[in-house]
């Protein structure tokens, strides 16, 4: 699918610009496991699935919806800022190439949109680090062995030599560092480290992870991140420590711990998630 990637964004776009019309979203933000409600606090929302997108895959996890979804924040101005949302993300081990699954940040990007937040459920390898706790990712480090700008078409969007030294936005950084103080919500930071899955990992692998330095790890992300820093995308990344990973602490990791978890912490979420959006909005009224 790799030698139509062009073509697809472009054909792509086409319907997502049409969705969006004359709304304008100030971000994108992709809803990790447990994370998808958020879309349904948004007001005036409409939605576009998946599979009425050209090019773009239809997501096979269970819990993701699988749609974008545009709608406002509500915080409380008569005219609130509009966000597109991907209800439901895209993983490589649901058998798809890293170009596939950072497509739609391509894709976003094409219809204008410069900021994107990514979020998901991980399991923490810092043993400092308590389930519940959010955390902001810092770094990464891609143990998928794919990267989404291999091949030749990723170079004609932009030079696949990006530099990857300020991959997270520090700015959007203390947005959430600020809220997540003023409202008692329990914030980590750390290095992320992503993996292929879909089976969770070994505690041999884990002890290892520690040693590379990560502190939090999971199976998406990064893909996302590589494409949106390609094309000159801020970025937040932000994980919910849904777990503990395998053999901290004895544990012994399972999806459905992780998706009860990330719905529990569903409110902190939403508050930390309209923070960003609306210093997104606010930054681009006063430029």
């Amino acid at each position: 699918m790799e030698e139509h990637l062009i073509r697809d964004i472009d054909a792509g776009s086409d319907v997502l610009r049409a969705f969006l019309g004359a709304d304008e979203p100030v971000c994108a933000v992709v809803l990790g496991s447990g994370e998808g409600s958020y879309a349904d606090t948004l007001s005036d929302a409409r939605t576009l699935h998946y599979s009425d997108v050209p090019g773009m895959a239809c997501s096979t996890c269970t819990n993701h919806v699988g749609q974008f979804v545009l709608g406002r924040i509500d915080d409380g101005r008569s005219d609130p800022p509009w966000v597109l949302c991907m209800q439901g993300r895209l993983h490589g081990y649901e058998g798809l190439s890293a170009q596939r699954v950072a497509f739609p940040i391509w894709l976003m990007h094409a219809c204008g949109i410069d900021t994107v937040m990514t979020t998901n459920a991980a399991g923490a390898i810092n043993d400092q680090f308590g389930v519940g706790d959010f955390c902001l990712i810092v770094d990464h480090i891609n143990l998928m062995a794919t990267n989404p700008l291999a091949g030749v078409e990723p170079n004609s969007i932009a030079s696949r030599f990006v530099p990857m030294n300020h991959a997270y936005d520090e700015r959007l950084q203390d947005v959430v560092r600020e809220v997540a103080r003023e409202k008692g919500i329990p914030l980590r930071e750390g290095v992320y480290i992503a993996v292929n899955g879909p089976s969770f990992e070994t505690p041999a692998e884990i002890r290892a992870f520690a040693r590379l330095g990560a502190d939090i790890v999971a199976m998406s992300l990064v893909e996302e991140v590589i494409a949106a820093r390609h094309v000159g995308m801020r970025v937040l990344g932000l994980s919910l420590v849904s777990n503990l990973a395998a053999g901290v602490q004895g544990a012994v990791p399972s999806d459905e711990e992780v998706f009860q978890i990330a719905c529990s912490r569903q409110g902190d979420f939403r508050i930390l998630a309209d923070a960003v959006v609306r210093a997104v909005s606010e930054e681009g009224e006063r430029a």
